[in-house]
């Protein structure tokens, strides 16, 4: 458990004789949701668990609850949810970032297993992952003058007439009310004797995108457990520690690492209003926050950071940070050198999967920040750098420097998809094979550089390409669609689909991006442009090459960037896939003798720093 005397983790030696000390079991502190957040009610009886910020205006007086009132509402809601649908259920929740969240996600788990949905899928989608997950009961916010969740809920009981709806806030119509479950319910112990944890299946997490047969990974206690302990003990989070806590929370990085594993070291989340970092009040006020609440550590995907950056500090007081926590999608370069320039902190990545309840490595708050790097896998786990064989199975490790394909084994790897089915190739023998292409440097730190699986991720929210290529092939003049991620210097990437049409079909790029909006659940999953091409790249078994497109579509962004942005032009422009990932080489038209080329060069070099790729101009 994370003590102010607990041991410093600042490299993998660290972590390994951390490991040697004492086994897994003896070091957990708990084997279930329950005894974790019970262990921190014991020890931090009135230390303030978490602070619900609306605005964040000077002006506002927040909701704080404390350890035992978290414990309290948790057991209640646990009780709740046992005695509405009887032993063990699955409980579904479309809810922005609440306190009550926090109690529904909690209670779910120790009363039975929680299934987190993502608010912003249509209907249909939603309750096609109910029925998969066998979801019993939903909550859900009620009636909201700008999200439509309850209207959503609403459609997904008619779909599913036997769903237990529970409503968040107020509202007409005749549904139970959270509060009203909360009052009648115990808060000082539960309801039955049988308690869950270890091996039982305490969430369901959705991955990928809304297909016939949902990805839900399913978590154990012990996933949580280990992926939050580890995540807290190599961000060095304790009592001391006061979190920005923006990521939705259906999100897996904001139940687990930011979530889960503040709570059971002691630390104080501050919920960055129910829309989190899309409230703009959030980013406005940001580092007045951060003075008033005397924030130490301050997380956020990329493109938030970027959003807080933007703004002026205005001379408040940021002396009580120490640490800056990013992940969910590649970091550019020039994103950690302008935070460390604002705040004279350094910016850590951890990188999270849905199917290692939310952590796989961290770069350790305590050690030496090493920027490109996903830092060293937590404690008790292993993630290794293997060869991809040609036949597409994993062979030996690979030595550092070498790019590989990431393997993972630990106690917070999932058992598996709720659809067995699905598990083929990604979980194999025990372990997790990511699909991210991966090396290690000599002191065993890992860095991504690309993927060998074709998920785009924006903004750090993960867009299955299948679902837009689906939806394009749908439209009766395209043969052909593949999806594939386009640099964006803020989203990071951002999805395009090139098409091919149907012989003799006529039909324009605006209309077939109209026809993706309306046929697409998910809004961040619209294609950004529809790029229509008289001849696929194929490869000699007919299958699409991606890589050829993702190629082209850098090289469309940076001749955007060239003529549009900056009004410069080039010679040549040449893209290619190198070891370390995406490389941009631009000859400039000039000779580069003057002080206007000089310039030039500058202008060009800095405007695309922002992007993951490495790029090289010249005259």
């Amino acid at each position: 458990m994370p003590e102010p005397s607990k041991p410093v983790l600042r490299d993998l030696a660290d972590v390994r004789r951390f490991e040697q000390e004492m086994p897994w079991r003896e070091r957990a502190p708990g084997r279930s949701v329950l005894e974790v957040l019970e262990s921190s009610a014991a020890r931090f009886a009135q230390h303030p668990a978490l602070t619900m910020l609306m605005t964040g205006e000077a002006d506002e007086q927040p909701r704080v609850v404390c350890y035992a009132e978290l414990l309290g509402l948790v057991r209640r809601a646990a009780n709740g949810f046992h005695a509405l649908a009887g032993p063990a259920p699955v409980v579904a929740y479309m809810l922005p970032n609440l306190i009550e969240t926090h109690a529904v996600l909690w209670g779910a788990e120790c009363a039975g297993s929680a299934l987190p949905i993502n608010f912003l899928l249509q209907p249909a989608a939603i309750a096609e992952l109910l029925r998969a997950a066998g979801a019993s009961v939903l909550v859900a916010l009620g009636p909201h003058p700008s999200l439509d969740i309850w209207q959503k809920a609403l459609a997904v009981q008619q779909a599913l007439p036997r769903l237990h709806l529970v409503r968040v806030g107020p509202g007409d119509e005749p549904a139970l009310e959270l509060g009203e479950l909360l009052r009648a319910a115990r808060g000082d112990r539960l309801e039955w004797d049988e308690l869950r944890g270890g091996d039982d299946i305490a969430a369901y997490f959705h991955t990928g995108g809304t297909t016939a047969a949902p990805k839900l990974v399913r978590h154990t206690h012990d996933n949580q457990i280990c992926a939050s302990y580890g995540s807290a003990v190599m961000l060095d989070f304790g009592p001391e520690t006061v979190l920005t806590q923006g990521f939705p929370m259906f999100h897996v990085a904001a139940a687990m690492p930011c979530g889960l594993g503040a709570l059971l070291c002691g630390a104080h989340l501050l919920l960055m209003s129910p829309a989190g970092y899309r409230e703009p009040a959030m980013i406005r006020n940001y580092w007045d926050i951060v003075a008033r609440h005397r924030v130490t550590a301050g997380a956020g995907v990329p493109t938030a950071v970027g959003a807080m950056l933007d703004v002026p500090t205005r001379g408040h007081d940021l002396s009580s940070l120490r640490i800056g926590l990013t992940g969910g999608a590649p970091v550019p370069h020039a994103l950690t050198q302008r935070w460390e320039r604002v705040t004279g902190t350094r910016m850590h990545q951890v990188l999270g999967m849905t199917e290692t309840a939310g952590v796989v490595s961290v770069d350790p708050a305590r050690g030496r920040a090493c920027e490109g790097s996903v830092g060293f896998p937590i404690p008790y786990t292993r993630a290794e750098v293997r060869r991809l064989l040609p036949d597409g199975s994993i062979g030996e490790r690979l030595p550092a420097g070498q790019t590989g394909v990431l393997v993972i084994r630990g106690p917070h790897v999932s058992p598996g998809y709720r659809d067995p089915a699905r598990d083929a190739g990604v979980f194999v023998d025990g372990e997790l094979v990511a699909g991210d292409l991966a090396y290690s440097d000599d002191d065993g730190r890992l860095f991504l550089c690309g993927r060998s699986k074709d998920l785009i991720i924006r903004s750090g929210h993960n867009i299955d390409p299948a679902m837009i290529e689906q939806a394009m092939t749908d439209h009766p003049a395209v043969a052909m669609a593949a999806a594939v991620g386009q640099p964006d210097v803020y989203a990071g990437e951002l999805p395009v689909v090139y098409v091919q049409l149907r012989p003799g079909a006529s039909v324009s790029e605006r209309e077939l991006a109209e026809h993706a909006q309306a046929s697409i659940d998910e809004r961040p999953a619209w294609p950004r442009h529809v790029y229509i091409v008289e001849q696929m790249p194929l490869t000699s078994v007919g299958k699409i090459f991606k890589p050829a497109l993702r190629l082209d579509a850098t090289r469309r962004q940076v001749a955007w960037v060239l003529e549009q942005e900056l009004h410069v032009q080039a010679d040549a422009l040449q893209v290619s896939d190198g070891e370390r990932g995406l490389e941009v080489c631009i000859s400039l038209k000039g000779d580069g003798d003057d002080a206007g080329d000089a310039a030039t060069l500058q202008r060009v070099q800095r405007a695309l720093d922002g992007y993951l790729f490495s790029t090289r101009v010249a005259f």
